[in-house]
């Protein structure tokens, strides 16, 4: 049996993948009882705590909402390590600091239980269809264990070495798309300053070097069409994220000049509102923070759109 623990707006389309596609049962728990009583998916089975998963399932997979939350299921009290029983494997798909999935694989292998931290990459749409790319940490026995379950969530599956390997790249992965996230809300203030067709511009930068995955789902899908849902991944998210990515660089002995200006405006769009909000909206603050500028001296020649 499967185990799978945090039904949030990645885990339970996860949660149902796996319950689909592998042919066993999935014993799954929630804090949040209302997540938990939507998984009426057939092969899930709702479980009543973290130790009824821990005592019924071989591997447990896990989504949760980060570093924290990973903390406390897998060592708090009345925990995994409490739990499980050795020969087990958990698996963990949240996003958490590099040294925190260290630690918590030694400290579950001095239980004879495996550990592989395994963060995800892409939308809920593609959590939802199965087509993530998935980053893994672990030794290769037990990447070898684990392949098969994960062909059930995602396309993409990369063994990226030991344990926090895996957590190492998701970081790096996020801060890559923040930034160009970031690049794409200045992009788009200028365009719409300069009275230019904001879906044609976008369309343009797709057909050359600035073609990005950022600039097709979260620039084509969000930006341009103002669509920034709260059952989405949020500005708070995206902060937790990118701390932790700082502060792996911080470990590196490397400052991300970009990186930390990518912070800032994430922090700018919590504090205007949007810290629930799916995190592209952090272009409205800096279409907001470019306006003043853009009414003083516009430029020669030209419209200005609203919008941004």
């Amino acid at each position: 049996m499967l185990g799978f623990i945090g039904l949030g707006v990645m885990g339970a389309p996860m949660c149902r993948n796996l319950a689909a596609k592998s042919g066993q049962e999935v014993r799954a728990f929630d804090s949040d009882l209302d997540a938990l009583a939507q998984m009426d998916e057939s092969g899930v089975k709702p479980a009543e705590s973290l130790r009824d998963v821990a005592e019924h399932a071989d591997i447990v997979f896990l989504s949760l909402p980060g570093g924290t939350q990973v903390n406390s299921v897998c060592l708090g009290a009345g925990s995994l390590l409490t739990h499980l029983k050795p020969g087990g494997l958990v698996v963990d798909f949240s996003t958490t600091p590099v040294n925190l999935a260290r630690d918590i694989s030694a400290r579950f292998l001095a239980r004879g239980i495996q550990f592989a931290d395994a963060p995800v990459a892409r939308t809920r749409e593609a959590a939802k269809n199965g087509t993530l790319s998935v980053m893994v940490g672990g030794p290769d026995h037990v990447f070898a264990r684990i392949k098969p379950y994960l062909e059930h969530v995602a396309t993409d599956i990369t063994h990226c070495g030991g344990a926090g390997a895996g957590q190492a790249m998701k970081l790096i992965n996020n801060l890559v798309l923040f930034q160009n996230v970031v690049a794409l809300a200045e992009a788009l203030a200028l365009i719409l300053h300069l009275g230019l067709d904001p879906q044609l511009a976008f369309n343009v930068l797709a057909k050359g070097s600035a073609d990005s995955f950022a600039l097709r789902h979260h620039g084509m899908n969000a930006m341009l069409k103002n669509a920034f849902p709260e059952n989405a991944y949020s500005s708070e998210y995206a902060l937790k994220d990118i701390r932790y990515a700082l502060r792996l660089s911080e470990e590196a002995g490397v400052f991300l000049h970009g990186a930390d200006n990518a912070k800032e405006t994430i922090k700018k769009a919590i504090r205007a509102g949007y810290g629930k909000a799916y995190f592209p909206a952090l272009a409205k603050v800096v279409a907001s923070a470019s306006r003043p500028a853009a009414q003083a001296a516009p430029a020669k020649g030209t419209g200005k759109k609203k919008g941004g």
